[in-house]
């Protein structure tokens, strides 16, 4: 692509600029996180839930109320898909074949016509639920250490705080939009396994472009040597920008094609991969980078033996 053939852009002059975006988006990211909160799925906290097909529209809160008068349970019903689709969740981790029967039979008798039938159940007892949280919690953060221990054993300490840091400003990002849209959405932005193992590749993906930019700097500090170091890494990143772009272009394009057509399974997953691929390509340019650079210059009695380790 011409567009990028030796760029000369100038992505470190005023960084400031960037830093107020990742702020006002790291913002409504925790707020988003603190309320409404995240919607944890049935893997996290354990029940049963449903997906119900009809072959006529039922209204989503009186289907709720109905399951709740008949069985004394709390349903939470909403449309998935479609409005012939309901999503049917509860808290209830009791007999799942015996809780299916009844919602079908309460939907099919109440609302004549619908013909409603289960296609799908699932169900996660609370102590599983409980041990999949911890575990999913200490994948994500033990990514980050690896993460952290590697650039540090690669590179330098330096460029292990801008990795991890900005690694941490793409899943909150990612988890407060989740947080921010999950009532709102047609479909679910519940947070489960799936969710998780976006991340995880978000997490991966990130620090692939973050290591390429990170160690086309440390190539060229080595090859201009009296060159200021901004101006240094601003030259590496402009030499990467063009592989950066392609490879980020290309995947967005499969990740939105899955998100399209890849069925309502597949769309929480999907999004979320959009935004963390999105957000992790301007990360590793705008947040990383210009923190290497804050923190080469203030702890810069460390250049030296650091390039000469190098």
């Amino acid at each position: 692509m011409r567009i990028f053939e030796n760029p000369n852009h100038d992505f470190l002059s005023d960084f400031r600029a960037s830093y107020i975006i990742s702020g006002i988006l790291l913002l409504v990211a925790v707020i988003s996180l603190v309320y409404p909160g995240l919607e944890a799925g049935i893997d996290f906290k354990g029940g049963t839930e449903f997906i119900v097909q009809t072959a006529q529209p039922i209204p989503s809160t009186e289907a709720a109320e109905t399951l709740r008068q008949s069985t004394g349970e709390i349903y939470e019903v909403k449309e998935y898909g479609n409005p012939n689709s309901l999503l049917v969740r509860t808290a209830s981790g009791g007999d799942a074949e015996a809780l299916r029967a009844n919602v079908e039979q309460t939907l099919a008798t109440t609302f004549a016509g619908s013909n409603a039938s289960i296609e799908s159940t699932y169900s996660v007892g609370p102590r599983v639920a409980s041990d999949l949280k911890q575990k999913a919690v200490v994948l994500v953060l033990g990514a980050l250490f690896v993460v952290l221990l590697y650039i540090f054993v690669r590179f330098d300490w330096r460029y292990a705080v801008a990795a991890v840091l900005c690694l941490a400003h793409d899943v909150v990002i990612v988890l407060g939009l989740f947080a921010l849209l999950h009532n709102v959405t047609p479909f679910s932005l519940q947070i489960d396994q799936a969710i998780i193992a976006a991340l995880l590749t978000i997490v991966g993906y990130s620090i692939n472009d973050t290591v390429v930019v990170f160690d086309r700097i440390r190539e060229y500090v080595l090859l201009f040597k009296t060159e200021n170091f901004a101006v240094t890494a601003n030259r590496a990143i402009n030499t990467t920008l063009s592989r950066t772009m392609l490879t980020s272009g290309t995947t967005l394009i499969a990740v939105l094609v899955l998100f399209l057509i890849g069925g309502e399974v597949l769309r929480g997953f999907s999004l979320a991969l959009l935004v963390g691929i999105a957000v992790g390509t301007y990360s590793s340019i705008f947040v990383a980078s210009p923190l290497v650079v804050i923190l080469r210059d203030k702890y810069a009695p460390a250049r030296r033996a650091v390039t000469a380790r190098a």
